[in-house]
């Protein structure tokens, strides 16, 4: 049984909240970060990169850049820019991207239904990638960036959620990206009940977005609990602030890969490869966006072919039946030699908002060759992390993405 329960959250005033709350910190390299704060001075970015106040050669990594977020983000709450509430509440946050949205709780998970296995995983971490984010929560004693988490839909939450958004919102405002956030407070105490309650009645939550956000929150509350023997599992370093979405608001997009070579391969050596595990058909120089599970589209000089994996390569398994797998396993890994897609500089990945027309640009350009997939879908997530399994590399793309800033959850 889950538990996600409300808090007290400190967040931006209404008139900065557009300005204020930001992309997740890790969607921006250091130059880009960079760019953001100055034309947003702002930016809750400055906050959550609080190397971009220090000189582009400086450590990223020192001291006396947490040190820096941390005195950020003391200034703002001194000058009344940030307020925290008086009370345990809960938050109802909608995204609206191209006429669709999604709509999720805002509230804290606990750390023991991480380590318990409550709250699934189907990505391993970096030690290293955990490194920046433990610093960074443990110095500003807050967490600044929510876990995107997914659940089965349950049908008494989603009234509580429906009733609440007919209130005016707390936050309403389209963001530069042309997404529209809107908040809703959860206040009333019966409300708060009915969601709490409701939480203890599911059986398993999902990391949908945020491994590595989620792993380091939890190091840091298990170094707490270390440092206070006398803890009570109660404490606010026991849990990390999340946004949580019934599995019937999400949308997963495509994520596309793009290659450098066909690994020695003339064009008609290559194409009678693939044509052994996949069946090829010509597409001509329209683009071919899959539809259909188990089938792909690769685009090869200036020319859209659509692939189809044969029966003998499809599985049932939940991981080696995924899409990614089977164009990993019998494509990339076997013809172009391209084992492991976290080191190969042979191969780069594009998410799905960005359209088809980039995977022709980047097959045109510095890349050969593209692949066009069928996103991965919530329930194969779901059925992965059930199974105890881990997804391949790159396999969901999210969008949109949730803003940091809008809600922090201070650990004491």
């Amino acid at each position: 049984m889950a538990t996600i329960r409300p808090f007290k959250a400190l967040r931006p005033i209404k008139d900065i909240a557009c300005n204020f709350a930001a992309l997740p910190y890790d969607v921006y390299n250091r130059m880009e970060a960079l760019q953001e704060v100055l034309k947003e001075p702002l930016s809750f970015l400055k906050i959550d990169r609080a190397e971009t106040q220090f000189s582009e050669d400086y450590n990223p990594y020192d001291v006396k850049v947490y040190e820096k977020a941390r005195n950020l983000l003391q200034g703002m709450i001194t000058e009344g820019l940030l307020v925290k509430e008086h009370s345990c509440c809960y938050y109802v946050y909608e995204l609206t991207m191209d006429g669709r949205s999604q709509t999720g709780l805002v509230g804290c998970a606990a750390i023991d239904d991480y380590q318990n296995d409550v709250i699934k995983k189907h990505e391993k971490t970096r030690e290293e990638k955990e490194f920046d984010r433990i610093n960074h929560v443990d110095t500003c004693n807050a967490q600044t960036g929510p876990i995107f988490l997914a659940y089965r839909s349950q049908r008494t939450i989603n009234e509580v959620v429906d009733k609440v958004k007919q209130a005016n919102p707390l936050y309403d405002f389209v963001a530069s990206d042309g997404i529209r956030h809107t908040v809703w407070k959860i206040d009333c105490q019966k409300d708060i009940f009915i969601i709490y309650e409701g939480f203890k009645n599911i059986k398993n939550i999902y990391i949908a977005d945020g491994h590595h956000r989620a792993a380091s929150a939890v190091k840091v509350g298990l170094k707490r609990r270390q440092a206070n023997p006398g803890n009570n599992g109660q404490e606010e370093y026991n849990f990390f602030l999340s946004v949580i979405f019934p599995h019937d608001q999400l949308m997963i997009l495509d994520y596309n890969r793009v290659i450098k070579d066909l690994n020695g391969y003339e064009k008609a050596e290559f194409l009678d490869e693939v044509a052994k595990v996949f069946s090829v058909e010509r597409r001509g120089v329209e683009q071919y966006k899959p539809t259909e599970k188990g089938t792909f589209g690769m685009y090869l000089e200036g020319i859209w072919y659509k692939l189809t994996a044969k029966d003998e390569i499809r599985s049932k398994d939940p991981v080696e039946g995924l899409d990614v797998s089977l164009l990993q396993n019998h494509l990339l890994t076997p013809i172009l030699n391209i084992k492991d897609v976290r080191t190969n500089q042979r191969i780069d990945f594009v998410g799905g908002i960005r359209g088809l027309k980039e995977l022709e640009r980047r097959a045109n350009s510095d890349m050969k060759l593209a692949f066009s997939m069928c996103p991965t879908t919530i329930n194969e997530l779901f059925d992965v992390s059930d199974a105890g399994q881990l997804m391949p590399p790159k396999s969901t793309w999210f969008e949109p993405k949730l803003r940091s800033g809008l809600f922090i959850h201070e650990l004491e």
